[in-house]
């Protein structure tokens, strides 16, 4: 009996994140960061939005506590295991404790700029089966 493989990771690109997706492994380029502030004094936690991307568009990544200080301007990561949350009806892009985040080499692209999906409003619809 040999090990099992290992499968290779799948990578997509920004233009094809859908809301509530989840298990997204991108490359992308950090273009801005605004750190938030948040939090009591009893609980103490790290917020910043990123404006990330790729060659086909952009989206915000919500960096929490230790990734916010891997989220530099102008750094290339790659984001495992990431998934789409839902914040007023907009995407944002996040890595929870099941994902993982990797500065690597600089990326050979440039960040396509006029293709935010961050700015697309999206509406919840319940569809009834008759």
């Amino acid at each position: 009996m040999g090990e099992p493989k290992k499968q290779q990771p799948v990578f997509t690109k920004v233009d094809h994140l859908r809301p509530m997706a989840t298990g997204l492994n991108l490359t992308v380029k950090v273009n801005t960061k605004m750190v938030v502030p948040c939090g009591n004094q009893s609980r103490q936690m790290r917020l910043a939005e990123c404006l990330v991307g790729d060659e086909t568009g952009m989206i915000i990544f919500t960096a929490r506590n230790d990734q916010v200080d891997m989220m530099k301007e102008g750094a290339t990561v790659i984001l495992r295991n990431s998934k789409i949350d839902m914040f007023k009806g907009s995407m944002r892009f996040a890595v929870d404790r099941w994902g993982r985040i990797e500065v690597t080499e600089p990326a050979s692209f440039s960040v396509k700029e006029d293709n935010n999906l961050s700015l697309i409003e999206f509406e919840q619809v319940t569809a009834v089966e008759q």
